[in-house]
C-alpha cells in the first residue's frame, strides 16, 4: 500500500500558533498560498487544515488554496453539527468535482464553541452516534441518487446531489478521516472511516488500538474496505541528533516560561492542565512514563504546550526520525501528517530531508 505523507496549515486568527512566526498577513490568501505551494515544491501531497468556531471556515480556505494550486490536496477537517450532512455532501463534492478529486476530508466530533453556531452538546454516546450517521448519509449522497434516510439525528427524502464526487479505482468520493480514542469513536471508526488517524502515542499503544480497531472491524461487520490508519504528530528534526534535541528542549524551556506554543485558539497553559478527550488525555498521562519513549518520542512538550500533535514530538536527525516513523509504518501506519514550528521554513526542511528517507525519492 502506497504512503501518504502530508503537511499541517494552520488557518488562525491570531499570529504565532504553536510557537509559529506572528508576521503580518500570516493569514492571508497569498500567505496561505505560498505554504500549500511549498508542500508541493517539497514532496507533500498535501495538507490538514484544521476546524472550530473562531477560526477561519476550514471548507473555504480549502477551495481558496485548491484553486491556487495543481497538486496539492487538502485535508479539510469539518464538524458534524456546524454542518448538515446533505448541505456537506453537496459543497464537498462540488469542490472535489472542480479539483479532479483532490479533496480530503477529516471528520472531527470533538468538543467546540456549539452554542455559538446554534448546536447543542449531548453526551459522548449521543455525539458518535451522530458522527455515525453523518458518515453514512455523507457517502449515500455521494455515491446513490434519491436518497432517502430518515435516522436519529438527520432526515433527508429524494435527496440527490447533482455534482458528484471524482470516482475512481479504490476511490469512490473523497477519503474520510476521522480522529477519537474513546470506545464510542472507535466502534465509530471500525464501521464508517476510511483513515483512522492517531496521536503521536508511542509504538506499544498504537499496536494496542490497531488491534482492537481490527477486532472491532470483524465483530461489528465492517461494508467498506478495510481500516487504513494514519499518525499525525510533530517532527522536529535538525541535521544532527545532539542539534535536535538541543532545540527541542531550548523550545520547552521556553513554553514553561509561559511565553511559547499556545494551543488552537491562541491560549497557551501551564502543566497540569487536564482535557475531557479520551485521546489527550492519553498523550498527556504519558509523561509519567517518562520524558523519552521509544528512543526518541518527547513527552515533555505536553506539560506545557497546547495539547494535540503539539503534545509529544519525534525529535532528532532525518535518519532517526524516519527509523521511528518506519516502525509506525510496520504496525500498519500509511498516512502520516506531520509538522513543526516555523511552518514555512519546515515544510522545506522536513520535505527535503525526511521524506527522502521514508519514500525512495
Amino acid at each position: 500500500m502506497s504512503l501518504e505523507f502530508l503537511w499541517y496549515i494552520p488557518n488562525q486568527v491570531q499570529p504565532g500558533h504553536r510557537g509559529d512566526d506572528a508576521t503580518a498577513g500570516h493569514n492571508s490568501l497569498d500567505r496561505l498560498t505560498e505554504l500549500a505551494r511549498l508542500t508541493e515544491q517539497h514532496g507533500w501531497g498535501g495538507a490538514l487544515i484544521g476546524t472550530g468556531w473562531g477560526r477561519p471556515d476550514t471548507l473555504t480556505v480549502a477551495t481558496a488554496l485548491a484553486a491556487r494550486t495543481t497538486t496539492f490536496q487538502p485535508l479539510a477537517a469539518i464538524r458534524p453539527g456546524y454542518w448538515h450532512p446533505a448541505q456537506f455532501a453537496s459543497a464537498a463534492s462540488t469542490l472535489d468535482d472542480l479539483t479532479g478529486g483532490r479533496l480530503l476530508i477529516n471528520i472531527v466530533s470533538g468538543q467546540d464553541s456549539l452554542a455559538a453556531y446554534g448546536d447543542s452538546e449531548g453526551d459522548q454516546a449521543q455525539r458518535y452516534a451522530r458522527t455515525k450517521e453523518f458518515l453514512q448519509l455523507v457517502r449515500r449522497l455521494w455515491t446513490e441518487e434519491d436518497v432517502a434516510f430518515t435516522g436519529d439525528y438527520f432526515q433527508v427524502t429524494g435527496s440527490t446531489v447533482a455534482t458528484k464526487p471524482v470516482a475512481r479505482e479504490g476511490r469512490p468520493h473523497p477519503r474520510l478521516y476521522f480522529g477519537g480514542a474513546s470506545p464510542a469513536a472507535e466502534r465509530v471508526a471500525a464501521t464508517d472511516a476510511d483513515v483512522q488517524l492517531f496521536w503521536g502515542e508511542p509504538l506499544d499503544g498504537i499496536a494496542e488500538r490497531i488491534a482492537r480497531l481490527e477486532t472491532l472491524q470483524s465483530e461489528l461487520g465492517r461494508e467498506h474496505k478495510p481500516l487504513e490508519y494514519g499518525l499525525r504528530i510533530t517532527t522536529l528534526i535538525r541535521d544532527t541528533t545532539d542539534q535536535a534535541w538541543s532545540d527541542a528542549e531550548a523550545k520547552v524551556a521556553k513554553m514553561a516560561e509561559g511565553r511559547g506554543l499556545p494551543d488552537t485558539h491562541g491560549t497557551a497553559h501551564p502543566a497540569g492542565r487536564r482535557f475531557k478527550a479520551v485521546g489527550q488525555q492519553r498523550l498527556l498521562e504519558l509523561a509519567d512514563r517518562g520524558e523519552v519513549l521509544d528512543d526518541n518520542l518527547y513527552t515533555a512538550p505536553g506539560k506545557y504546550g497546547g495539547g494535540g500533535a503539539g503534545t509529544t514530538w519525534l525529535v532528532g536527525s532525518p535518519e532517526d526520525v524516519a527509523k521511528s516513523l518506519r516502525r509506525y509504518q510496520d504496525l500498519g501506519i500509511t498516512h502520516f501528517i506531520l509538522s513543526d514550528t516555523p511552518y514555512r521554513e519546515e515544510i522545506s526542511r522536513v520535505g527535503d530531508q525526511l521524506l527522502p528517507l521514508l519514500s525512495g525519492r
